[in-house]
């Protein structure tokens, strides 16, 4: 299967507007993995994971198979980013203890990826997969979201968007599995913030070079109403979605 670049074009909107991942799941995944010499972040994306896992891991190698992404990326001494695909790496055997995809694995090669994860993963070693859907902001404004992901934009999302809608629940995961804390992304967000991360949409690209203006435009004026006023700063909540598991 062919590397699904949804994100390149978009490299900079991803990395400024994703929000951040919260501490406690990168210590809860340490606190799990025996040893802590070396972690695997694959699809790293810009490295929010990666820069994570540098807390608790003497060195993170952070992969993606986008050039533009690994360009972008945080920079840190205990990172090295390597452009190359989930499914083929150059990792050595037996040389991981924690394998890492934050909101990546939907679009992989399963099949091929969980025999990578299985080659280069210590004997013992964990994978951690998690994703996150849609905002949790006011009532309103969540309904004004949900028309604008289910009713707008249909039809523009990839169709391996499915396993994300679904919380991973239906995602394919042959290892043994644990029984988890649930962890969620809090935020502070500006109106120009949230437009920023709907802007980094794999939808809304695909939506503006056919149509030729932005998806919320139809709605601007219900969008605003449900927010507040345009200087208004939102809490927001991400539930994450977690799949972890032990290489048996």
């Amino acid at each position: 299967m062919n590397f699904e670049d949804h994100f390149s074009q978009r490299a900079e909107t991803y990395a400024q507007y994703r929000p951040h991942y919260p501490p406690a799941l990168f210590a809860y995944l340490a606190e799990q993995t025996p040893a802590h010499a070396l972690a695997w972040d694959c699809a790293t994306g810009n490295g929010q994971a990666a820069l994570g896992l540098a807390d608790y891991f003497d060195h993170v190698i952070a992969t993606d198979a986008s050039e533009e992404q690994i360009r972008r990326a945080d920079q840190h001494d205990k990172i090295t980013y390597r452009v190359e695909p989930a499914e083929e790496t150059s990792l050595a055997p037996n040389s991981i203890d924690l394998v890492t995809a934050a909101v990546a694995v939907h679009w992989f090669d399963f099949d091929r990826f969980y025999r990578e994860v299985r080659r280069v993963l210590k004997p013992g070693g964990i994978i951690a997969l998690w994703t996150y859907h849609r905002p949790q902001i006011n009532p309103k404004m969540d309904a004004v979201i949900a028309r604008l992901e289910d009713d707008i934009l249909a039809g523009f999302w990839p169709e391996r968007i499915r396993y994300l809608q679904d919380h991973y629940q239906t995602l394919s995961f042959p290892f043994d599995e644990f029984t988890l804390p649930r962890f969620a992304i809090q935020a502070r967000w500006s109106l120009d913030q949230m437009l920023g991360f709907i802007m980094s949409w794999s939808a809304v690209r695909r939506f503006e070079e056919e149509r030729g203006f932005h998806p919320v435009k139809p709605i601007w004026e219900e969008f605003l109403a449900a927010w507040g006023q345009e200087d208004v700063i939102q809490a927001i909540r991400w539930p994450l979605y977690l799949k972890v598991g032990r290489v048996n």
